[in-house]
């Protein structure tokens, strides 16, 4: 069964950077298109960002276009969301997301979560 590990969550100011990792085990990593989502406290569950197997592919929810970087390092089994320029409105628990189909998915492998929060 895929498992998937978010780490890298936080209290931090608006303004500030913070990195999420998400290490990924029991699946051939390179063959998976890798996605961040998050959902914020009363909101449904929204996409953040994603990435091809091979990095040549990426996307990005209008929301985080030019703050936030989605990378992913396939000898290390992980991707990883550089988060810049944070707002309170990006506070929500994100979760990496793995799927064979593509950066649209559907998305079948989920991780637990890390909580980002962000004060004005």
């Amino acid at each position: 069964q895929v498992q998937l590990v978010e780490s890298g969550g936080g209290v931090v100011q608006a303004g500030a950077s913070l990195r999420l990792s998400c290490a990924a085990s029991r699946l051939t990593f390179s063959a998976y298109a890798m996605g961040w989502f998050r959902r914020a406290p009363g909101k449904e569950r929204e996409f953040v960002a994603a990435i091809g197997p091979s990095s040549s592919r990426t996307s990005y929810a209008d929301s985080v276009k030019g703050r936030f970087t989605i990378s992913r390092d396939n000898a290390r089994n992980t991707v990883n969301l550089q988060m810049n320029s944070l707002k309170p409105e990006d506070t929500a628990v994100y979760c990496c997301a793995a799927n064979l189909r593509g950066l649209s998915g559907p998305y079948d492998n989920w991780g637990q979560g890390t909580q980002v929060t962000v004060s004005s």
